[in-house]
């Protein structure tokens, strides 16, 4: 089941479970147009085949005292391969780096942190990150707001292409 395999109803599930993963299964299954049966059968293959990860509250980081978001570049002295995993390794284990993606070009890692203050985000900087085995630099960012934050796929993109390819 590869992205261009999915067929209509498939694609209205994963676009309606998107926006709110918490419906039951039989208002879900009235959204897309068919039974409670099939719908279920649906979601379970659409979990199994990887499409659906998981299923998440969106919860507000400041609400629970997290006022500080800080995007940190960092660029490694090895990339080869053993050393990027060993980095990545170190990341799962730092609860204050909420996301983490490999680039190219002159910066090796993007992190997207969360911390109560400042003095806590610097505290991690300086005794964990930078820190850290092979890590040659770190340039760091501190958001001021943010404008969009949606992490979810865009499915009016999706049906488009799915229109033109048709």
């Amino acid at each position: 089941m590869t992205g261009t395999k999915l067929d209509e109803i498939d694609r209205k599930i994963l676009a309606e479970l998107q926006a709110d993963g918490r419906m039951t299964n039989v208002e879900l299954a009235r959204r897309v147009g068919i039974s409670a049966p099939p719908c279920l059968r649906r979601v379970r293959a659409l979990e199994e085949t990887g499409f659906i990860r998981g299923y998440h509250a969106d919860i507000d980081a400041r609400e629970l005292g997290f006022e500080v978001q800080v995007f940190a570049m960092v660029r490694l002295t090895s990339q080869s391969e053993r050393d990027l995993s060993a980095f990545e390794a170190l990341v799962l284990d730092w609860p204050f780096v909420r996301e983490c993606h490999m680039l190219n070009g002159e910066i090796d890692f993007i992190l997207k942190c969360v911390s109560p203050d400042l003095s806590s985000f610097q505290k991690f900087l300086t005794d964990r990150l930078t820190a850290a085995p092979n890590v040659a630099s770190v340039k760091t960012s501190l958001v001021i707001r943010g404008a969009k934050d949606e992490p979810a796929v865009p499915f009016e993109v999706v049906e488009e292409r799915v229109r033109q390819a048709g």
